[in-house]
């Protein structure tokens, strides 16, 4: 028994970190408009008083969590943009009733591959009179099951009717 001893312990080794290592994601998710009808595009035009649709597509290589989608100002050209697109801005300007919006979405669960359509509502006006119009981002991220998250950004337009 002593002589095969090694041998089991050398099968047991091989059984156990095989099984672990299908179980480890260590990709990130991925966020894609690079398909014929995704909305937003980086400098698109989109007006307050309508609903802006969302058409975006998630992959990942072990399964897909939630996202978050974040609208907001960019009066003060402030820069998180995660692509090379430079869009035209309007000059700097304070916010005084800029239009905001978060909102977080859970994907349904054991989804490797998810085409996402959100429509989100862009009132022209709040309790504080009509809302800004000018240079917004649309700022996306993406979590995966596992926790690995990735993140796009880009200019906006809002514009009043």
């Amino acid at each position: 028994m002593k002589r095969f001893y090694p041998y089991i312990l050398l099968v047991l080794f091989g059984v156990v970190s095989s099984c672990s290592k299908d179980a480890v994601d260590n990709e990130k998710p991925v966020i894609s408009f690079d398909f014929d009808g995704a909305a937003p595009r980086p400098c698109d035009t989109a007006l307050l008083g309508d609903t802006l649709l969302v058409r975006v597509r998630f992959t990942d290589n072990f399964e897909l969590g939630s996202f978050r989608i974040d609208i907001h100002h960019n009066f003060d050209h402030h820069s998180h943009s995660t692509e090379a697109v430079n869009c035209q801005l309007d000059p700097k300007k304070p916010a005084a009733n800029p239009y905001v919006f978060v909102g977080v979405y859970e994907i349904p669960s054991g989804k490797r591959s998810y085409d996402a359509l959100v429509k989100i509502p862009m009132p022209q006006q709040n309790s504080n009179g009509l809302l800004q119009p000018g240079d917004y981002h649309f700022f996306i991220s993406l979590t995966d099951a596992t926790g690995w998250s990735s993140n796009k950004g880009f200019g906006i337009k809002l514009l009043q009717p």
